[in-house]
């Protein structure tokens, strides 16, 4: 449903694309999320049959830079073209369209946008990709059952990486 370069929308290897910017435009996009970030708010709630539930999502029209990635030739990517549509405020990506090999829509991915105004950061609220094709979904990224924020300069150590640490973290 998702690629390893999928996270934070896109966080993959840019020398893989060929990068068009294709100038401002205005577009719907999810924006201003509190509705979907609350802890008041289940899992249960949002995870709904085909898409979360667009009761607590948000979208406003926006000011987006559109860019395109193009795979470049002899480069291998289940995506063979993105255009993705970033904030011109915060820059975040907001949403991408992602094409298969025959040029064809495959999976359409949204971040919706919450500003942190305490620690001064845009961050989403969840992100989401619909396989247009699969007539699936996948959301991650909520922390609405967490039980705390996001917690930003935390430091850490090699060792809170190792198999050991990791197992120590654990919940069961």
């Amino acid at each position: 449903m998702r690629t390893s370069d999928n996270a934070d929308m896109f966080n993959g290897a840019p020398d893989r694309y060929d990068w068009k910017l294709l100038g401002k435009k205005e577009i719907y996009v999810p924006y201003n999320n509190y509705k979907l970030q609350s802890p008041n708010v289940k899992y249960a709630d949002i995870l709904k049959p085909g898409h979360i539930n667009q009761d607590l999502s948000r979208y406003e029209l926006h000011r987006v830079w559109h860019v395109e990635a193009t795979l470049k030739p002899g480069q291998r990517h289940i995506y063979a073209k993105r255009d993705m549509y970033f904030d011109e405020d915060t820059w975040n990506l907001l949403e991408v369209d992602h094409y298969d090999g025959r040029g064809q829509l495959w999976r359409v991915a949204e971040g919706y946008l919450v500003t942190d105004y305490e620690n001064g950061i845009a961050n989403y609220a969840a992100q989401s990709i619909a396989d247009l094709v699969a007539g699936r979904y996948v959301a991650f990224g909520m922390i609405n059952e967490s039980g705390q924020g996001p917690v930003y300069g935390a430091t850490y150590k090699l060792a809170d990486f190792t198999a050991s640490a990791l197992r120590n973290a654990g919940v069961r």
